[in-house]
């Protein structure tokens, strides 16, 4: 039997209470050595639930404390690039949550960080590990539904529901975009096999104050090969509940998400050809994190093969440029 995976979350925030530490707690192979986070009392507690021996305040602490092979960054924004450059340099393999940094310069010295440090660094794009996307996808690679024209995403989320460092851009990197549309962009671009950039388009609303943030944004992207994605963002929406969306258009079909819907021309017909066995008895959401986390392990013991996120430059290239188009009022071309 081999020897579990010693691993520390640092972070002990919604997402960790949520996902990361109830799934890896059961799972195989894995022991959680540690929690990190500015608030004992709140780590202590959620340590002896789920029975985490170690408990720190620093990061610094708990890498001088003892060895860990691996570790869940899921800290404020502003703060991820400094943790996983700290946890690199102590020889430590890393999983963030979204977004590995708030630029694109970021990303770029966390990849060479890692590179340096032969240590491994993975991002927490959910959203791929999903079971419907993975069918979504099948049909879209496979060329199912011919050539691929257009993606349309979005997010419409109350207003209220987000407080705290989210609403200060030096701590969040930005508003109803950084926090709603980086997931849909990166899954937009992932599905189409992230054909090069071209020209972006936006528009945004943001509240009052010098480091407020928007809270509704509009974005065009036109890709190589004809390839448009757009996205409406809003977490001020006035409505009865969330709505959440993802549609991929071509020339023989589409497809949509949630619930997975698929429709091919057959015949000169429209026909629902939606596969069966799609959806799980979980929510998307934790079925998602389960699947993800699961390859993070199997990536850091060697068992898949790993693939450094470069194309996390690309998404932060992109959104750099839609917030640039915004203020400057006019498309930003590469």
């Amino acid at each position: 039997m081999s020897t579990p995976l010693r691993l520390a979350v640092v972070g002990a925030g919604a997402i960790a209470q949520l996902t990361h530490l109830p799934v890896l707690s059961r799972m195989r192979g894995v022991s959680l050595v540690a929690l990190i986070d500015n608030d004992q009392a709140k780590a202590r507690a959620l340590a002896d639930r789920f029975g985490i021996p170690d408990v720190f305040t620093d990061l610094e602490d708990a890498l001088g404390y003892g060895v860990l092979d691996a570790a869940i960054v899921a800290t404020p924004n502003h703060l991820h690039e400094p943790h996983i450059l700290e946890l690199l340099a102590s020889g430590v393999d890393v999983f963030c949550e979204r977004p590995l940094s708030l630029t694109a310069r970021g990303v770029e010295r966390i990849l060479l960080a890692a590179t340096r440090a032969k240590k491994k660094v993975l991002i927490g794009n959910n959203h791929r590990f999903r079971a419907d996307v993975q069918a979504l996808t099948r049909f879209v690679r496979g060329d199912e539904l011919g050539r691929l024209g257009g993606i349309r995403a979005g997010a419409y989320h109350p207003r209220g529901q987000v407080e705290g460092w989210r609403l200060r851009r030096q701590e969040s990197g930005g508003g109803a975009l950084f926090e709603h549309g980086f997931p849909l962009l990166d899954l937009a671009m992932w599905t189409a096999q992230f054909p090069a950039p071209e020209r972006v388009w936006a528009s945004m609303q943001r509240a009052r104050g010098a480091n407020a943030v928007e809270e509704r944004a509009l974005v065009s992207v036109e890709c190589e090969h004809g390839l448009t994605i757009s996205l409406d963002l809003s977490w001020a929406y006035v409505g009865e509940e969330e709505r959440w969306w993802f549609e991929a258009h071509a020339q023989r079909g589409s497809a949509q998400l949630a619930p997975l819907r698929v429709v091919k021309e057959l015949n000169g017909k429209a026909v629902n050809v939606t596969p069966t066995g799609a959806a799980t008895r979980e929510s998307p959401f934790i079925q998602s994190y389960r699947a993800e986390l699961t390859h993070f392990v199997s990536v850091v013991r060697g068992e898949t093969p790993y693939h450094p996120p470069t194309d996390q430059v690309i998404v932060h290239r992109v959104l750099e440029a839609a917030y640039k188009s915004a203020e400057d009022g006019k498309e930003v071309r590469f």
